[in-house]
């Protein structure tokens, strides 16, 4: 199957999936906070029908860790970065339905002091292949993630695949976190 192909059936799936599994596996996906390592984490507010919800990022807040979460630029480039600090600080981002912080921005090779980064994901494979949307934000911001950061794709258990279509811009996970295949991340490639 081609990317789209592949996009058009998980967001098919996706759409099909009933609020109680939603909710659970985002349960599962914010009791994973306690497993998750580093002090500095770039993650994400789960958009649309994306696996898990903001209680992840109150979790590692709980923590005592650094959570920074993107911002869409205006134009197609790296995401901006700001550091998120509770439900209060989130506001409507560039693409409808989607919440962003508000606070300062501080640039898009912020991403480099992450020592993890969670990254939303259609699919992934077993060699690490990540299926984004299609817009290339994160192709574009990882180059700026520092050398030894874990890259880890979220995704739901089903969406977590043999092999995807790649191409040379595709920057590879280092790991998988999903809500039934175990708590921690899982390696892949």
């Amino acid at each position: 199957m081609s990317k789209a192909e592949w996009r058009t059936r998980i967001t098919a799936e996706r759409r099909l999936l009933v609020s109680d599994e939603r909710v659970r596996e985002a349960a599962s996906l914010a009791a994973s906070a306690a497993l998750l390592p580093g002090d500095v984490v770039c993650a994400y507010v789960p958009f649309g029908a994306e696996p898990g919800s903001p209680r992840l990022l109150d979790q590692l807040l709980e923590q005592g860790k650094r959570v920074l979460l993107p911002i869409v630029p205006d134009e197609p480039g790296p995401l901006d970065w700001a550091a998120y600090e509770g439900p209060s600080t989130l506001g409507p981002g560039r693409l409808r339905g989607l919440l962003e912080p508000t606070g300062r921005r501080l640039g898009a090779d912020t991403l480099g002091t992450a020592d993890l980064v969670l990254i939303p994901a259609l699919a992934v494979d077993d060699e690490g292949v990540r299926l984004g949307r299609g817009a290339g934000y994160y192709d574009r911001s990882l180059g700026f993630a520092a050398p030894g950061a874990a890259l880890i794709a979220v995704v739901r258990d089903t969406e977590l695949v043999r092999a995807l279509p790649a191409e040379p811009h595709d920057v590879r996970m280092t790991g998988v976190l999903t809500p039934d295949q175990g708590q921690a991340p899982r390696p892949v490639g």
